[in-house]
Parts: C-alpha cells; structure tokens; sequence
C-alpha cells in the first residue's frame, strides 16, 4: 500500500542515507519537509518491502529495498504522471511498459583526477546572481522548470546547506544538486551557446571534482550515453549504469 507522508521523520531512516536514490529524497526532505504539495512524500509497503517515494514537481525518485506491487505503483505513476521516475532496476523492469513513456540508460560517475594545471580560480563564483544562472541553464534545457518553480527549489537546497552553484567566466555553470552525508551530486551543467566549444565546462567540473574531493566528498554525476567520453576526459570514472522512463516527447 501507497500512502502519503506527513508525519515522519525521513531523515532518520538509516536505508535513506545509503543510495543515490535515498539521498536525493532526503536532500527534499531536508530541505522541504512535508508542508509543501509540489513536494510529497510517500511511503509504500509491502510483506517484505519498505519504500519511500517522493514527487517533486514533475520528478519521482523511489528508493526501495527490494520489489514492489506493480501494479498499484503503475496506477500511482498514471495518476501522478511525473515527467521522469529514478527507482533502482529492480522497480523500473516492471515500468517500462507504461503508455507515454521511454527509458533512457544513464551511466554514474565518480570524480578520481585532479584539477587541471592552468585554472583561473579568480573566474569563478560561488555565490552567483540566480537570474543569470537560470538564465544560462534555460539556454541550454528548453525543458528546464519554469523560473519560479526552479529557484525555489535552489534557495532552499542552498539556504539548507545541501547544494551550492558554480559560475566560471559567466558563461558556465555547474550545479551541486545534493551534498548528503559528504556524497556530493553534480549536475545542470551548461554554457552560453557564444562561448561553447572553448573548454570551460572542462575546467570547471575538473576544478569542482578537486575542489570538492579535497574537502573529503565523495563526487558524482550521471551522464546519458552520448556524453561518456567527455566525462572520461576530464578526470570522472565510469562505475555503474542505470535507467530512468521519462515521457516521450
């Protein structure tokens, strides 16, 4: 059964903390809690499972410890119609066959290089203008979250301590999507279409990658199989692949 969290303490799950999937629910978690609806939590068991859901906007994210009940998940997924579910393999075999959407195959990777040897730290800001972040990523992402929706989510994770925004020659941009118990997500990397092909998303992930594993974090992104290469040149290891179904176009 499938029921709506708000009175739980998520942050105190010891399964949350130790999955990508787990740790992106608490970093909404965290941040959000259970008073927001474009924020909800669920929790779905079964005689051998224990799941925690959430739904943050058009994104579900299930962390689960082993199968769930197909078809009460598939009926939730219809009514809910997120445009991007993340659940481990287990969960997602059975989805893939939802009208309205595809899967996508995504691979992980760790940062294990460092930085690059000619870096002007003096270009980057860690505290930049959101407007002009926001800005370069919907340059980059036509489907991006419209402006409202998407800095509310990114002054909270901020204000929280749980993400923090990189702009390098203010062309640029790099995203710590979650810092949870010290494994640090990366992602909404972008550049201005005038200042593409120069190199300077290189850099700057190869200077967030040292930067941040200096600080004892453990650095990690995901990358769809036309970019895999890119992310091998510049100091980030290939370690596991995954799935996500998200809608068809």
């Amino acid at each position: 059964m499938i029921k709506y969290i708000t009175d739980k303490d998520l942050n105190s799950i010891d399964a949350l903390h130790e999955s990508y999937y787990g740790r992106k629910i608490l970093s909404y978690f965290i941040s959000y809690g259970t008073g927001y609806d474009f924020c909800r939590f669920y929790e779905a068991v079964t005689e051998d499972t224990t799941a925690y859901i959430v739904q943050f906007n058009s994104v579900m994210i299930i962390c689960s410890d082993g199968p769930l009940e197909t078809e009460e998940l598939i009926t939730f997924i219809q009514m809910n119609k997120p445009f991007r579910v993340e659940a481990p393999w287990m969960i997602l075999q059975n989805l893939c066959e939802i009208p309205g959407y595809r899967m996508l195959k995504r691979t992980k990777f760790e940062f294990t290089d460092h930085k690059p040897a000619h870096f002007d730290e003096s270009k980057i800001e860690i505290n930049p203008s959101l407007d002009e972040i926001y800005e370069i990523l919907h340059e980059g992402f036509p489907t991006l979250a419209g402006y409202g929706l998407w800095i509310t989510e990114h002054s909270h994770k901020i204000r929280h301590g749980l993400s923090r925004i990189y702009l390098y020659n203010h062309c640029t941009t790099a995203t710590v999507i979650y810092d949870v118990d010290d494994n640090v997500l990366i992602g909404q990397v972008a550049t201005r279409a005038e200042a593409r092909g120069r190199g300077y998303a290189r850099d700057l992930l190869y200077w967030i990658g040292h930067t941040l594993s200096l600080e004892g974090k453990n650095v990690s992104l995901f990358a769809l199989d036309y970019r895999e290469s890119f992310y091998e040149e510049i100091g980030f290891k290939a370690v596991s692949t995954e799935n996500v179904i998200q809608q068809e176009s």
